[in-house]
């Protein structure tokens, strides 16, 4: 499954948030979410998920970590 990301320099905020996360889009959902509400104070709603979701971009191709 393609990796999206999230960049919050993407977005505007009064804070400067430099914060970057990329996963698969589920995983990648669920940890903006929780940066939105913890750091952000944004409320949990299907809109906020929504805008989120509508910021993902690809994420860059990335060699594969060998898993021990």
């Amino acid at each position: 499954m393609a990796r999206k990301m999230i960049d919050c320099r993407d977005q505007k905020s009064v804070s400067g948030c430099t914060l970057t996360m990329m996963g698969e889009e589920e995983e990648l959902l669920k940890a903006a979410t929780q940066h939105a509400i913890q750091v952000h104070g944004h409320r949990d709603s299907p809109e906020l998920r929504k805008m989120l979701r509508s910021s993902f971009k690809n994420a860059p191709q990335m060699e594969q970590a060998a898993h021990p």
